[in-house]
């Protein structure tokens, strides 16, 4: 034990060290900063910065290289970070966001006029009415006609499902997302509970099609399977369905939709809560043409494209983990114009207001080939 106690103090005294290192390191690098700025020259140079990368890993021992390289492209990042912080100015991008927050209203407001895709009783209904107090809805054929409403500003506000806790993203809507430009200024978890709706006197033993929309059908997979010899048709939304079964003289036909469609387009109810999952949820947002923050703004959504190289990836996760950020949503797309090239979709957990938010932001845009700021905006 005694031994184990040694090797423990010894190491202390290295990392003792190393911290007074570090410290004294990045003093120099924001004097060498101070005079670069001074004199006119860029503070960062990614030439010198990788010659300096491989001279290092060149001298290092073949068993420490990787470590090596490793080490210096951390302490490169860390230095990139303080530059910044005490330095350099802010991005276009974290201007734009800091001038947001001070201008957007401080309340959220109760009444607009909001774009949502479908028929009266659609769950995107739902979703704005839990949003809004008193909105007034202009009703789309389609998901890209909630988009193009806001693009043309025919609408200052669209309402669109983008994941379900069961059935996952909501492909589409991310497809499009690439095509417009827009902010995210609020989101909302709605329960999702999918009734088997008929006409009247119809029983369950008659049904031979079942119309919903592609995310409802999935998020009631399994009880879909209980039908034998039914046929599932896909439509634009499940209010769409409902309303197609309610205008049908057909005995054999029903839809899965909500309860509330049931009464709308008066339907009986078969059967309710039948999707397959109890805990059925699925997240909304809210966009808007303009970028506006309003006050308890915690979530951002951020779309980019990475540098094709090794560690390009890593180095914009590790900025989440060295602020104590937390990612909780990463997916990745491919580009179809690009080969192998993707697309990353991060949704993080920070507060627009703070200061790690910022430096985050500031670093990110700098790793990124390609960044596109979706918002920062609060869940109800």
């Amino acid at each position: 034990m005694n031994e184990i106690s040694d090797y423990e103090k010894r190491i202390s005294q290295v990392d003792d060290e190393i911290m007074r290192m570090l410290k004294e390191r990045l003093a120099l690098s924001e004097e060498e900063a101070r005079l670069k700025k001074e004199k006119g020259l860029p503070v960062h140079d990614p030439v010198a910065e990788r010659r300096k990368l491989e001279d290092i890993t060149a001298r290092a021992p073949e068993d420490m290289a990787v470590y090596t390289k490793l080490m210096y492209n951390t302490l490169n990042e860390l230095t990139k970070d303080h530059q910044r912080k005490v330095v350099l100015e802010d991005t276009p991008l974290v201007k734009k966001i800091k001038k947001a927050c001070e201008t957007t209203p401080k309340v959220f407001p109760e009444r607009a006029l909001v774009a949502c895709q479908g028929v009266q009783g659609a769950y995107q209904q739902q979703a704005c009415d839990k949003l809004f107090s008193t909105p007034k809805i202009l009703y789309t054929k389609n998901f890209n006609g909630v988009f193009a409403a806001i693009d043309q500003g025919l609408c200052q506000y669209g309402v669109l499902p983008l994941e379900n806790s069961t059935a996952g993203s909501v492909n589409t809507i991310y497809a499009l997302m690439t095509k417009y430009n827009f902010y995210i200024v609020r989101s909302v978890r709605l329960k999702i509970n999918h009734c088997l709706l008929a006409n009247k006197g119809v029983h369950r033993d008659e049904i031979r099609e079942v119309f919903s929309h592609e995310q409802a059908i999935l998020q009631c997979e399994d009880y879909l399977k209980n039908f034998r010899d039914v046929k599932v048709t896909v439509c634009a939304n499940t209010a769409e369905a409902a309303e197609l079964v309610s205008r049908s003289e057909r005995r054999d036909v029903a839809a899965l939709a909500s309860y509330e469609c049931g009464e709308l387009y008066d339907l009986d109810c078969l059967e309710e809560s039948v999707q397959d999952s109890g805990n059925n949820y699925t997240r909304f947002i809210c966009i808007s043409k303009n970028l506006e923050i309003y006050p308890g703004a915690n979530k951002t959504s951020l779309m980019l494209t990475v540098f094709h190289r090794p560690g390009s990836l890593y180095n914009v996760l590790a900025r989440f983990y060295a602020l104590d950020i937390n990612l909780f949503k990463l997916e990745s797309r491919p580009i179809p114009t690009r080969d192998f090239v993707y697309r990353f979709y991060f949704d993080i957990e920070a507060e627009a207001y703070s200061e790690k938010f910022i430096r985050l932001m500031n670093q990110t845009e700098e790793l990124s080939q390609e960044l596109r700021y979706l918002g920062s905006y609060s869940e109800i």
